[in-house]
């Protein structure tokens, strides 16, 4: 079951990137609940080929299952440090102070759009 008590749902999130966007996105259909997890397959050319059914050579494939999580979900479930220690293995900043950095740059684009 999950946090609605709900059978779970047989919806499958897509992938999807707009235009010239390099940051993809998921549409998700009014009533299911935000994919908290995602399973993607990170393929690799071998060097290999193989015969393909007719007769051409096709490329061998390394697959590697990874699983990539939402980091907003941890934040609410782990302890402040423990939030602090999954961010800095992604290389980022504690949460404090990456809020901090983020509230200057907000000010100073406030700032140069009431300039204009």
């Amino acid at each position: 079951m999950n946090e609605t008590n709900q059978p779970p749902s047989t919806w499958i999130p897509e992938i999807m990137y707009e235009g010239e966007s390099q940051i993809p996105f998921i549409e998700v259909p009014d009533g299911e609940l935000d994919p908290s997890l995602l399973f993607i397959f990170i393929n690799r050319k071998t060097g290999e080929s193989e015969p393909g059914p007719d007769g051409e050579e096709l490329p061998v494939y390394d697959m590697d299952l990874r699983q990539f999580a939402d980091l907003k979900l941890l934040r609410d479930q782990l302890t402040k440090s423990e939030y602090d220690k999954v961010r800095a293995v992604f290389g980022l900043k504690p949460l404090a102070e990456a809020m901090k950095a983020g509230s200057k740059i907000t000010s100073k684009i406030k700032d140069n759009v009431s300039k204009n």
